[in-house]
């Protein structure tokens, strides 16, 4: 039986956050509680007043979230990125030098930087040879210190979509808690896990607005889980975690979404031309199947490709360090124009 206070690390249970007077009021007018310059005429992008602090529980970010992840504010929380949200995650259940964390591998390195920063040991667990997973040996890694398990889906670096329905059930029934990491959702086939958030009070669902959203740079990631979990996030993180700024933006993209549905199905279409062309080559031994935006390939010599690549001002990811990825590589896809100059640049690379 799945008890989230069972998780906790037991000095956060009763842990008392920061609070501001913004508490206090939804609505303030004089607002002289934080040792803010009065003057609004610094910066003004629209209904944005720099010179103020944002609201500390992003109450209208997470309303306009909640509507287009059709899933109650009260179940998001929003923060600096994903990768606050792990640091976070790894602080509320994982106590250092004791605790452990599962990591689904080859993926995303933050999982396993994070908690090292943290003090916590990880665990690999490899995926199978279809970059799938293998239950059987998430149960070898997993021992009776695992708190987290990681895994992204569509998964980073190889592109493919996960068969997560048996680490939900297993996951739940060893009372682990389960992070999934969806920052290439908006790609893939398959539908959000986000729904299931009540079903699986051990999940929590990581999004982001870095991808198909196009906002890598005003650093803004959230994640679905259980209300109990979400308290407990908004009592740990720290004060004005999201600013007003990626706030303001974020709220203007996210109410337009026909954008980012033309901009992914731009991606989507260019994916394909690019992956016909990769299977034509010469270069490449094989290209992975991707539900991402961009695609991995394996090839006889991947730092030859890349430096030769670089050499023509094309920068493309070398994940030969990473276990399973032996000689593979992982390209982006562009815009059309930096499509075809990748791949002229491929016609022409001498064999």
């Amino acid at each position: 039986m799945f008890e989230l206070k069972n998780q906790i690390r037991p000095e956060l249970l009763n842990f008392k956050p920061y609070t501001s007077a913004r508490h206090l009021t939804e609505k303030g007018r004089v607002l002289l509680d934080a040792n803010e310059n009065p003057f609004d005429n610094f910066i003004n992008i629209g209904a944005v007043v720099a010179n103020r602090y944002p609201d500390p529980t992003s109450a209208t970010l997470r309303a306009a979230l909640s509507d287009y992840v059709d899933v109650p504010a009260n179940n998001i929380f929003a923060g600096s990125g994903s990768d606050e949200i792990i640091d976070l995650l790894l602080r509320l259940f994982c106590t250092p030098n004791q605790d452990e964390v599962v990591i689904i591998e080859p993926t995303y390195g933050m999982y396993k930087v994070s908690s090292e920063l943290n003090g916590i040991r990880t665990k690999s667990c490899l995926l199978g040879d279809d970059f799938d997973i293998d239950i059987s040996k998430l149960e070898e890694a997993v021992s009776e210190k695992t708190k987290l398990v990681f895994c992204c889906s569509p998964n980073n670096p190889t592109g493919n979509n996960l068969s997560t329905d048996k680490l939900l059930e297993y996951t739940r029934d060893k009372g682990l808690i389960l992070v999934v990491d969806e920052a290439y959702i908006e790609f893939s086939s398959f539908s959000s896990l986000t729904r299931k958030a009540e079903e699986f009070p051990n999940l929590i669902v990581l999004r982001t607005l870095s991808k198909a959203w196009g906002l890598a740079g005003i650093r803004l990631g959230y994640c679905v889980a259980g209300e109990q979990i979400i308290e407990y996030l908004m009592r740990i993180k720290l004060p004005y975690n999201v600013n007003v700024l990626t706030e303001k933006v974020a709220l203007l993209v996210l109410d337009d979404r026909i954008a980012m549905e033309n901009a992914v199905s731009d991606i989507l279409s260019e994916r394909e031309r690019i992956r016909i062309e990769f299977d034509r080559s010469d270069i490449f031994k094989k290209v992975f199947p991707s539900d991402a935006n961009f695609l991995l390939v394996l090839c006889e010599d991947a730092s030859k490709i890349q430096n030769y690549l670089a050499d023509k001002s094309i920068i493309v990811r070398n994940r030969s360090s990473d276990p399973l990825l032996d000689n593979c590589l992982r390209i982006t896809v562009g815009s059309k124009a930096q499509n075809d100059l990748l791949l002229e640049a491929l016609r022409r690379m001498p064999v």
